[in-house]
C-alpha cells in the first residue's frame, strides 16, 4: 500500500474516525501523485480515487495495485455505489478549510454519511515535513531559480519594462525544465518596489531603480521562492542604509531558524530591529513551501510555531517606503537540527545591472547631493523662521506677564486701602 495512504489510514484511526473524503487537489497529489481534478476517499477497509473521463486513462497510470487505491470513473458510479463507499461508517472527516458549504451537504446527501468530522488540518501538518524526494524537488526548483537570477544579471537593460522581465523569467524557468512558474511573478521598479505584492506593468526601468524581483518555479509540483533586490545604472546613496538593514536581518533571521526554534521569537527580533530604525515590518517573516507556494508554518511574530527538521520555510524581511521605494530579501531554507541550509544561493551583496559610466553616476549623484543640501538649507531657514516667531512670542509675552504683574499689584493696594476704609 502506498506509504502515505497507510500512514493517513493509520490516523484517522487513532482520530476514532472511520474515513475520510479528501477534495483538495495538493493534498490529493500528496497523498497519490495525481495532479488531476478528482475525489480521494480513505476508509479502514478500501481506498477510492473518483475522476471523469478526462482523467480517468492519466490516474489508472500513475495510480497501481500496489497504492491499494481503487480507481473510478464518475459516469460509472452509481447512486446505490455512492452510498455504499462508507457503509457501516459512523464518522467521517472532511476537510473543513477547503470544503464549501454546497460541498458540505453534497457528501451528506450522496454518501449517506450522518456525521462529518473537521480534521483539523492533519494533511497539510504532515505535509510541513517534508521527506527525502520532496527535497530533492524543492531544491531543483531552487537551483533552477538562482541559474535564472544568474540569467537576469546579464539580460536586464535600463529602458526594459517589467513585463518583459517577468515573461523572460517565466520563460526560462519552461525552458530550464521547470513545471511553470510557482505564484505570479514580481516585478517591481521605482516606485513599485515600495509595493510588497507589486504586479508587472509597463513601467520602463529607469537609472537608479530599485528593482524587487519576487520569483519562484516548480519542478515535480513543488515550489521554490525567492527575492532579491538589484540596482540599475548605479545604487542611490539613500537606499543603501535600507538595503543594509533588510539585509542585516535576514541574515540573522537564518540563524534563529533550526530544530526546535520559536519561529516567533526570529519574526519579533526583525520587527524590533525595524522598529528601532523607524520603520514596520509590513508581513509575515515567512512561509512554509512545498507543493503550495504558501503552506504551514507560517513566520510572524503574533503564532507560535516550532519550527522542525525537514521543514522548507521562507525567510522574507522587507522594508518599503511609500511612494518611493522598496527593499525585500528572501530565501527558501531547510530547517535541521543544527540549523538551516539556504537552498537558494543567488549573491545578496549590492547587485547593479547595466551599469552607467561612472562619470555619469557622479553627477547624478552629485544633483541628489546638492537637491539634499538645498532641501537642507530650507528646512534650516524655516527652523530659524520660527526660532525668531518664537523669540517674538516670547517677548509679547513677557510684556503681558509684567503687565498682569502691575495690574495685580495695584489691585491689591487698591484692595488694602479699601480694607483700611472700612475698618
Amino acid at each position: 500500500m502506498n506509504p502515505k495512504i497507510k500512514w493517513l489510514r493509520d490516523k484517522i484511526r487513532l482520530s476514532n474516525m472511520d474515513g475520510i473524503i479528501i477534495s483538495n487537489p495538493v493534498n490529493i497529489k500528496y497523498l497519490t501523485g495525481i495532479n488531476a481534478e478528482g475525489t480521494l476517499l480513505v476508509t479502514r477497509k478500501e481506498n477510492y480515487y473518483i475522476t471523469d473521463s478526462r482523467y480517468i486513462e492519466y490516474a489508472k497510470s500513475v495510480i497501481t495495485i500496489n497504492d491499494g487505491i481503487i480507481v473510478y470513473n464518475m459516469s460509472d458510479i452509481s447512486r446505490e455505489d455512492y452510498e455504499n463507499f462508507f457503509l457501516f461508517c459512523d464518522k467521517v472527516g472532511f476537510e473543513e478549510n477547503y470544503v464549501t458549504y454546497f460541498m458540505y451537504k453534497l457528501y451528506m446527501q450522496r454518501y449517506k454519511i450522518n456525521n462529518l468530522e473537521e480534521t483539523e488540518n492533519i494533511i497539510e501538518k504532515q505535509r510541513m515535513i517534508k521527506d527525502e524526494e520532496e527535497i530533492g524537488y524543492i531544491e531543483k526548483a531552487c537551483k533552477i531559480t538562482d541559474a535564472c537570477f544568474s540569467h537576469l544579471l546579464n539580460f536586464i537593460k535600463i529602458g526594459m519594462t517589467e513585463k518583459e522581465i517577468a515573461f523572460e523569467i517565466e520563460k526560462f524557468f519552461i525552458q530550464n525544465g521547470a513545471d511553470g512558474v510557482a505564484f505570479e511573478t514580481i516585478v517591481a521598479s521605482g516606485k513599485n518596489s515600495s509595493k510588497p505584492h507589486a504586479v508587472p506593468t509597463s513601467k520602463k526601468i529607469e537609472a537608479g531603480d530599485a528593482i524587487t524581483i519576487d520569483m519562484g518555479c516548480k519542478y515535480k509540483g513543488y515550489c521554490s521562492d525567492m527575492t532579491r533586490t538589484i540596482f540599475a545604472g548605479y545604487i542611490p546613496v539613500k537606499i543603501r542604509e535600507i538595503y543594509d538593514l533588510v539585509l542585516k536581518n535576514q541574515i540573522q533571521a537564518l540563524k534563529e531558524m533550526y530544530d526546535g526554534a520559536n519561529a516567533k521569537i526570529a519574526a519579533r527580533n526583525v520587527k524590533n530591529d525595524f522598529k528601532l530604525h523607524n520603520y514596520d515590518l509590513v508581513h509575515s517573516l515567512g512561509h512554509g513551501v512545498g507543493l503550495d507556494i504558501h503552506e504551514t508554518p507560517f513566520i510572524s511574530d503574533i503564532r507560535d510555531w516550532t519550527l522542525k527538521e525537514n521543514m522548507v520555510v521562507t525567510d522574507e524581511p522587507g522594508i518599503y517606503l511609500t511612494g518611493t521605494y522598496g527593499v525585500r530579501i528572501e530565501d527558501t531554507v531547510l530547517i535541521t537540527k543544527s540549523g538551516c541550509i539556504t537552498l537558494t544561493k543567488s549573491d545578496k551583496n549590492y547587485i547593479i545591472v547595466d551599469e552607467q559610466d561612472i562619470t555619469q553616476i557622479k553627477e547624478i549623484q552629485q544633483e541628489e547631493n546638492e537637491a539634499s543640501l538645498k532641501k537642507l538649507d530650507e528646512i534650516e531657514k524655516q527652523i530659524a523662521i520660527k526660532e525668531r516667531r518664537f523669540e517674538d512670542v516670547k517677548k509679547q509675552f513677557d510684556v503681558y506677564k509684567a503687565k498682569m504683574e502691575s495690574l495685580l499689584i495695584s489691585q491689591e493696594e487698591l484692595i488694602l486701602k479699601l480694607m483700611k476704609m472700612v475698618n
